[in-house]
């Protein structure tokens, strides 16, 4: 079937659900919110409306950085040369914020060509007795950074680039999230922002990046953080402030010890800094830097070293990307679990490809029949047994297709450390498929569940990661995305920290599926990945996706679709109440690993049509711990 029309059958079936369960006037104000944005909503689509802005000036009219109310934060910008236009953009946001709770420290290593910076910021103190200056030499940008927080009186610190511009309520989202944090018992020593590319005017933006909360292996692949980031000053000055040895990344690795401190970090799905595109910018590529990738690598190799971790350090899929080769440890045994009934040909191309391809030696295969009615299946088994050394199959002894049941059915008769729940209707693409997802996982602090990429025969993805919420209940991240695409943020091309992978290829530690006591049962058919992993999630382990390990996926061939069996389609929205029952609706549509401001209609990560919640203002928080190794 052809990929549009795939989409679109997809997303008319979610039109129908959503009008179903949240009436027609929901479904005719998302209607109207795509058509605003397409057409109408694209300038000034991340700033706060202009009488929330003005709210705001008038909540903090009078006061100053003592009174207001909100933590005072220092913001540290090393100057150098900077053209008189940026300059002065620069400095227009910081002293057009709507709240007084922030102080700029600004730290000028111009060389005697550029008089013109120092004069230019004396004539803003003159306006705004909050802007710091000095002048120093020029020792490179972490330096410069560490010279501009000698002015700081903030209890907090924030990183902004001289060339860049603050969204005019960045100092007041920014304390009011502290507050939240604080009011919470959270930890606040590290919260970062979403942001948004410009090139001329920051009410055009090119793009936003619309970041997870924290996600600490996606962090460790790319310093997907980047503004608006704000930090403890004693946390800074704890681990020593920036390194001039790992200038070009020296942000990436600040966040790195910051988190080791702190244990995590919070976000708000805000955009409160503007990235100006232009030539020189690391916004516009590491080709304009490219000694970027040497002190990145340095920083995550140091970060492994701190947190006594092993593995090696690589350059990712694309610029600006790494891969931590984790170190496995000791020689884990897999138990591969394939549910079977009849469809023989694919699962021999199944089972042919892993034991042609496999490269991880320690390993079982069981499959798991499940009600075949063609006597060519069990002469198979038998063939299958004598081709395939170890080969074990297990006869189900349940009625009916029951996923969930099938699969802890043949949890019984495996052995191996680590679980893995694959479709027979899957090919192995890369021999060290198997070997990639262990090392996820079988590293100290590692992952309990791992996921791979999986691709259509068409060479188009099939499931890069779950994302709870789309489509209302469930959806694979980028599906239908031709290869060679490297994602939202490289959210493809790197391992990242989902909320669910599916159950057609998960690798799972034993210990953890026995804890949670296997999949539910009450899930035959649909969401049972879902429900799994999310259980484990809120349990407090994490879930990772590798785009390392590749398989093509000839979805689900072996059962049929369900859309025109009344018996079906009316167990299917069964499970997805369920769903809604166990997890509650909200923390669906919720996804920490996604964000509020993206899409839920579709896959591919694109802006939502209904922005509300930035043009509101809207000021939320959410921290996430997490160990980064």
């Amino acid at each position: 079937m052809d990929v549009r029309l795939k989409r679109a059958k997809e997303l008319a079936g979610y039109a129908v659900r959503l009008t179903k369960d949240e009436g027609l006037p929901t479904m005719v104000k998302r209607g109207a919110g795509f058509v605003r944005r397409r057409f109408f909503g694209k300038r000034a689509r991340y700033l706060p409306g202009r009488k929330v802005l003005e709210a705001q000036r008038a909540e903090m009219a009078g006061k100053t950085a003592e009174d207001c109310g909100l933590p005072t934060i220092s913001i540290l910008t090393p100057l150098y040369n900077t053209p008189e236009n940026y300059l002065r953009e620069f400095l227009d946001s910081f002293v057009g914020q709507t709240a007084p709770n922030g102080q700029l420290c600004l730290a000028d290593a111009s060389d005697d060509a550029h008089p013109e910076v120092e004069r230019i910021v004396r004539e803003y103190q003159q306006k705004n007795q909050r802007i710091g200056y000095k002048k120093v030499e020029n020792k490179g940008i972490a330096a410069n950074t560490n010279a501009a927080e000698a002015l700081a009186d903030g209890e907090y610190l924030a990183l902004a680039d001289h060339d860049d511009v603050l969204a005019p309520h960045a100092m007041y989202a920014m304390g009011k999230a502290i507050l939240q944090l604080r009011q919470r018992g959270e930890p606040d020593g590290f919260v970062y922002s979403d942001e948004a590319l410009f090139s001329k005017s920051i009410k055009k933006p090119m793009v936003g990046h619309f970041k997870p909360d924290y996600a600490p292996d996606y962090l460790l692949c790319c310093n997907y953080i980047c503004h608006l980031a704000v930090f403890r000053r004693e946390l800074f000055e704890q681990v020593g402030g920036e390194r001039p040895e790992c200038d070009g990344s020296q942000d990436h690795d600040l966040f790195l010890r910051l988190i080791e401190q702190v244990g995590g970090a919070a976000h708000v799905p805000q955009v409160l800094y503007y990235w100006r595109v232009h030539e020189g910018s690391t916004s516009g590529g590491t080709d304009a830097k490219p000694y970027v990738a040497k002190a990145a690598k340095k920083a995550l190799a140091d970060h492994l070293e701190r947190t006594g971790c092993t593995g090696t350090i690589e350059d990712g899929l694309y610029p600006s990307t790494y891969r931590v080769r984790w170190d496995i440890v000791g020689e884990p045994k897999v138990s591969i679990l394939i549910p079977n009934k009849d469809h023989t040909e694919d699962l021999e191309k199944c089972l042919q490809s892993i034991w042609k391809k496999t490269t991880w030696d320690r390993f079982e295969v069981i499959v798991i029949e499940n009600n075949s009615t063609d006597p060519a299946t069990f002469a198979y088994y038998e063939k299958a047994r004598q081709r395939y050394d170890g080969l074990k199959v297990v006869t189900y002894p349940g009625k009916g297709f029951n996923f969930s049941a099938i699969n802890n059915f043949g949890r019984k008769a495996a052995e191996g450390d680590y679980l893995l729940l694959l479709n027979n209707d899957v090919e192995v693409v890369n021999g060290d498929w198997l070997t990639e997802l262990l090392r996820q996982c079988a590293h100290p602090g590692g992952a309990a569940i791992c996921g791979a990429m999986l691709w259509y025969p068409d060479e188009t993805i099939q499931h890069a990661g779950i994302v709870t919420g789309l489509g209302g209940y469930a959806g694979h991240s980028h599906k239908y995305k031709k290869k060679g695409g490297s994602g939202y943020l490289f959210r493809t091309s790197t391992v990242q920290d989902f909320s669910g992978v599916t159950g057609a290829c998960l690798l799972v530690k034993t210990a953890v599926y026995d804890e949670m006591h296997g999949l539910d049962e009450q899930f035959a058919v649909a969401f049972n990945d879902v429900d799994f992993c999310l259980r484990v999630r809120d349990a407090g382990y994490r879930i990772a996706w590798t785009p390392y390990a590749e398989l093509i996926h000839y979805e689900s061939k072996s059962r049929g679709g369900d859309e025109k069996d009344p018996v079906k389609a009316a167990r299917f929205a069964a499970e997805q109440q369920r769903l809604y029952t166990i997890h509650g609706k909200e923390n669906i549509l919720d996804d920490p690993y996604y964000n509020p401001n993206l899409t839920r209609d579709r896959e591919d990560f694109s802006e939502s049509d209904d922005l509300r919640r930035l043009k509101e203002g809207r000021v939320t928080v959410r921290f996430r711990g997490g160990t980064l190794q």
